[in-house]
């Protein structure tokens, strides 16, 4: 590895440090300003807004004010309330005939870091309003007193009569499976009661803490929103501060996301008068953070079965979420453009495949080692490659130094025309690198969102979705944390022996500070990700061994030897007076006639030399 290949990858271990503080979220989209797009999004930090769920508020009076005033609508809150259960394979909803509204969800095939039954959502936690303003002022339909109507496995109608011609009637069902429910109301009996033509609808959501890392589950929860236009839109995951955005067009979905699971609503048309809000909790709490959202329905859309009214409660599985709603599957972060690539078509399809090879994950994890690193050995060995031609021109090179001494730039001019005389591109040993940059940095996207990894067990580690600990510490070491992850360690151990191993393959010397830098490197990685995936620190440290023993056997079987005839072959055929010039040859002389003439001037202007007008007329 040359001086080139180090700085390269000094360079790149640098992106990767920076892309992991900044992936776990886009920015925050900027304010709209007046008369902008209407399909634009508005984003405002608010510190000091006491109430992070911006939905609206129905005027609730005490019950003998109530009855004195609204008349027919009297009835809220008399009835006792009772809960109703419908199921299916993958969910169980518990509905509160007091409102008619969602009061509990379970997940049922999951469950929490405590082993305890996964409650997504329950009536402490989660809080929704449903108003409609009538002759009367506004009324919350999720406080009123309903009758269950009707009831079913996965089906229940909530009815609300104001008399005996109109009433408020609420649908949930279930599907056969999976994690959506359905949602119908009909109004259509009010008639003149109705004031408007849309229901505001406001939902906040206290989340619970599902995972045992209660930070990462704080730098992973936002809410999201998907618009009309095809634009999905988010709040900052990171941000200790409140937020709130707004947005000024339609909005086919809004969810409340947490690390591995979100709860969410759904149309086919479209939500207008959108607004979202994060209110990140007290570092010294056990809380993670609320997240609420509130929106306009159109009366029309909620009885008609087309608007696909319908909430989510689920895993952010990238599979699931991409037949849920479209740009659903936005929920599973799989990094920037190139990266989310990657990972969409080439990462996500192999790990599925290598998931039916094996049940143990840790397994499955070495089989997409040994497959990417297989597919990726070609950059490997012409980066090895060119690492042995700079070598066996490493005497030329030690002469072209001995000779300028310390004129570096003549000794770097004389150093390129020697590459050029022997067919030697000096980049071709950092492009290789380069190129495998976009698979190394999607794993840092895959590995921490893969909800397949979630509880999944191996060796020391009780979660490789999680960061595993060897020795938990009474205390918090400063960008370490407080906890030893082992697999943590072996990446680093192994990447320092790598680094060592590719400097004693270095053609040229490369100096001590540069030399120091590349061994520190690692050490930083190990402070980054001692509290990341454990799967992921896992896949690095099989990554590096692999790596090491690719180039270990290219080693042995490339004899220097051959390399060496080949490149004598070139420099003859090269220096050859009646060959025709490649057109890199060409390419590398012109530039180097350009650096001398640009030499030359700038050492003439220095010395005072009056310029020459031909220099100004060009």
């Amino acid at each position: 590895m040359d001086k080139n290949q180090t700085i390269g990858i000094v360079l790149i271990s640098a992106l990767l440090i920076g892309y992991m503080f900044l992936f776990p979220t886009p920015e925050p989209t900027k304010p709209v300003p007046s008369g902008a797009d209407s399909t634009k999004t508005a984003v405002v930090t608010n510190p000091a807004a006491p109430n992070p769920t911006p939905q609206p508020q129905p005027v609730l009076l005490p019950d003998s004010v109530r009855r004195q005033q609204l008349g027919a609508w009297a009835g809220l809150g008399n009835a006792a309330p009772q809960d109703v259960v419908i199921s299916n394979p993958d969910l169980q909803v518990t509905l509160s005939s007091r409102g008619g509204k969602i009061k509990q969800v379970q997940l049922k095939n999951y469950v929490t870091y405590q082993k305890q039954p996964l409650v997504l959502i329950d009536e402490r936690s989660s809080q929704t309003s449903l108003v409609a303003q009538t002759a009367i002022g506004p009324i919350d339909l999720h406080q009123l007193a309903y009758s269950v109507a009707k009831k079913s496995e996965r089906e229940v109608v909530f009815r609300f009569q104001l008399d005996s011609a109109r009433y408020v009637e609420q649908r949930y069902v279930l599907p056969e499976q999976g994690f959506t429910v359905s949602y119908r109301a009909d109004l259509g009996t009010l008639g003149g009661e109705l004031k408007s033509s849309a229901l505001a609808f406001g939902w906040s959501d206290r989340l619970k803490q599902q995972e045992k890392d209660l930070n990462t589950l704080r730098n992973t929860s936002t809410v999201n929103f998907y618009t009309a236009e095809g634009s999905l839109e988010t709040l900052s995951e990171t941000s200790r501060d409140p937020e709130e955005a707004q947005a000024e067009g339609g909005v086919r979905w809004v969810a409340l996301k947490q690390k591995f699971f979100n709860t969410a609503f759904i149309t086919n048309q479209a939500f207008s008068k959108v607004k979202v809000a994060s209110q990140p909790a007290p570092e010294t709490s056990k809380d993670i953070k609320t997240l609420g959202m509130s929106l306009e329905i159109p009366v029309a859309d909620l009885a008609d079965e087309k608007a696909g009214l319908r909430y989510y409660f689920g895993p952010n599985d990238f599979r699931i979420a991409e037949k849920v709603a479209p740009g659903f599957e936005g929920n599973v972060y799989l990094g920037w453009a190139i990266f989310n690539t990657v990972n969409r078509y080439l990462i996500i399809p192999l790990f599925e495949l290598l998931e039916k090879a094996s049940s143990n994950y840790g397994v499955v994890i070495f089989l997409l080692v040994l497959v990417v690193k297989t597919l990726l050995f070609p950059l490997v060995y012409r980066s090895y490659m060119s690492m042995a031609k700079m070598r066996v021109l490493k005497p030329e090179i030690d002469a072209i130094k001995a000779k300028h001494g310390e004129n570096m730039q003549a000794a770097q001019q004389e150093q390129m025309k020697l590459y050029g005389q022997f067919g030697v591109n000096p980049l071709m040993g950092c492009i290789p690198v380069l190129l495998q940059l976009p698979v190394l940095l999607a794993m840092f996207n895959f590995f921490p969102n893969a909800i397949a990894l979630r509880q999944k067990t191996f060796l020391w580690a009780d979660d490789l979705s999680s960061y595993d600990s060897v020795l938990n510490l009474s205390f918090t070491i400063p960008f370490y944390g407080d906890h030893v992850s082992l697999f943590t360690i072996l990446m680093t151990l192994s990447t320092i022996a790598y680094t060592y191993y590719n400097n004693q393959l270095q053609s040229v010397s490369v100096d001590k500070a540069m030399q120091t830098v590349s061994y520190l490197m690692p050490v930083i990685f190990m402070f980054v990700l001692n509290s990341f995936s454990s799967g992921l620190t896992y896949y690095y440290f099989v990554s590096n061994i692999i790596t090491i023993a690719q180039q270990l056997g290219i080693r042995k079987f490339v004899d220097e030897g051959k390399i060496r005839a080949m490149l004598d072959e070139n420099h003859r055929k090269n220096t050859d007076p009646n060959r025709k010039k490649s057109s890199f040859q060409e390419r590398l002389e012109a530039a180097m006639r350009n650096q001398q003439e640009a030499t030359a001037k700038a050492k003439t202007n220095k010395n005072g030399a009056a310029p020459n007008p031909k220099d100004k007329k060009k």
